[in-house]
């Protein structure tokens, strides 16, 4: 036991001087160091580059995961670039085939209007804006009450909003008009598909989706074609919007109308100077189709 404890106190004090010598002996190391490189510069190069040379590849070694985490991070980033591109030319995309659209109705207008020698411009028009008041839908009708006030509303007039139209004056009071929508199971309009010029008569049936009736078995109408006035008849000139078509089966294909007919509060009452046109009960003088 003895012997032990007289071990353990020699080293301890082995460890005491050490310390205190630690201080001196890495000064003398630092002070032979550069007293070598002041001699021995030769020496000091030598042994410059052979540590050069051996932690070189050690360094390379090594950087390989850092350049492969760049590089990843690089493709990643690429990656999502490359995605936003792709959205953004998805919607340049979406763009360009609505005005492709817009312009290959153009060009058929154009095209039928150039083998027309005697074309007659439309008819210029007049409009008041009127207030909707009151809507009278159920299962017999669909139509609303505006407000005119003092402004010169007729029987016949086209209602308008900024979408398309909505229907016609079927009443006028001393301040109000009675406007028959094209959802009312009343409501017979010639209209016709814009880019294909398939005629047919938009028909109500009192629901939100007005029928095309009366059109060509191989007409080949799709989903998305946009339906317009066809100006057959006289009472609605050539060209409004209406509607799109929105499904097409064997015995109906169904039109949803551009403008929210439950959502409106004020319309256009349009003179297309046409109301000679009609009948005192609205029918047209030639017998075609229009709102009855």
């Amino acid at each position: 036991m003895k012997r032990r404890r007289s071990l353990f106190l020699h080293l301890s004090h082995i460890r005491l001087l050490a310390k205190k010598f630690a201080l001196v002996f890495l000064f003398l190391f630092a002070f032979a160091l550069m007293l070598v490189n002041k001699t021995d510069t030769v020496l000091i190069e030598k042994t410059s580059s052979v540590v050069t040379d051996v932690v070189s590849p050690m360094i390379e070694v090594f950087a390989i995961p850092a350049k492969m985490i760049a590089h990843g991070y690089d493709y990643f980033r690429d990656l999502k670039q490359i995605h936003a591109d792709n959205l953004r030319l998805k919607e340049e995309n979406r763009k360009l085939n609505l005005l492709y659209d817009k312009f290959k109705s153009l060009e058929i207008e154009n095209r039928l209007l150039a083998d027309l020698l005697n074309y007659v411009t439309p008819p210029k028009s007049d409009f008041i804006t009127a207030r909707v008041i009151a809507e009278e839908g159920d299962a017999f009708s669909h139509s609303m009450i505006a407000y005119v006030g003092d402004a010169s509303a007729e029987k016949g007039q086209i209602a308008m909003s900024d979408k398309g139209v909505v229907g016609r004056v079927d009443r006028v009071g001393h301040v109000y008009a009675r406007i028959l929508l094209i959802t009312d199971i009343n409501s017979k309009i010639p209209v016709m598909t814009e880019s294909s010029r398939v005629r047919g008569i938009l028909s109500g049936d009192n629901t939100s989706f007005p029928k095309l009736v009366f059109t060509p078995l191989d007409a080949g109408i799709n989903i998305g074609d946009r339906i317009v006035t066809s100006g057959v008849a006289g009472v609605f000139p050539a060209g409004l919007p209406i509607g799109r078509v929105v499904s097409v089966s064997k015995n109906e294909i169904a039109v949803k109308p551009f403008s929210s007919l439950e959502q409106l509060e004020y319309i256009k009452l349009v003179n297309y100077g046409l109301e000679g046109l009609l009948h005192d009960d609205g029918r047209p003088l030639n017998g075609g189709a229009a709102d009855e």
